[in-house]
């Protein structure tokens, strides 16, 4: 059996579903053939007229490149809006002295972009790793770290970048005597919704 989940009002799941679209550049009609959907479904939706079912949700959550939940958070801050201050940085919890901020916010488009802060030592981890097959770009903004591609080592200071494709075994370091800070751009995107879904609000590593 399948659940139907019901419209709150226009300004909720609706404005949350035409706010995302928006973003996204599509048409009704885009979004309805990428979700199997009538193009009077989908106003019919962002108006509050109607509800939709579990499968349908998932299926304009994944043309909108975001999960489930994120289409019942609210109304999204028009784009003409797009500060985010450093305070309210989604996060992953702190792990090996660094901690990841998320820069760029769904809908994800055709790039990523994060933010990593290094303790003195902190690094991604003890292993190097790789996540899909894409175009990564790593900016120093702050400090001194090594940066290890397969079995070759690059050290980068403040204002050098690298780049490199994320399937290729990859680490960074922070080597310097101070926090450093850096900044992840890639394209396409290869996080999963899921992933993102693990991102909080940020807070400092330590007092400044």
């Amino acid at each position: 059996m399948e659940w139907k989940v019901s419209a709150p009002e226009p300004t909720e799941l609706g404005q949350r579903v035409r706010d995302l679209r928006l973003r996204r550049r599509l048409t009704l009609r885009q979004l309805a053939q990428m979700t199997d959907a009538s193009a009077s479904f989908i106003s019919q939706l962002e108006r509050g007229l109607t509800g939709a079912s579990t499968a349908s949700l998932n299926q304009i959550a994944s043309a909108l490149g975001v999960s489930v939940a994120l289409l019942f958070e609210g109304p999204v801050a028009p784009s003409s809006a797009g500060v985010l201050p450093r305070s309210r940085r989604p996060s992953l919890p702190a792990s090996h002295g660094c901690r990841k901020t998320l820069l760029s916010r769904p809908p994800i488009r055709d790039m990523e972009v994060y933010g990593g802060e290094f303790e003195i030592g902190g690094s991604t981890g003890p292993n190097l790793y790789t996540h899909g097959d894409a175009h990564e770009i790593l900016v120093v903004l702050r400090g001194v770290v090594e940066v290890s591609l397969g079995e070759s080592r690059h050290v980068l200071e403040e204002g050098d970048s690298i780049e490199y494709a994320t399937s290729t075994p990859h680490r960074t370091e922070n080597i310097g005597n101070s926090r450093a800070e850096v900044m992840w751009i890639i394209a396409p995107p290869t996080s999963r919704g899921e992933e993102l879904d693990e991102y909080v609000a940020w807070t400092p590593l330590a007092a400044r």
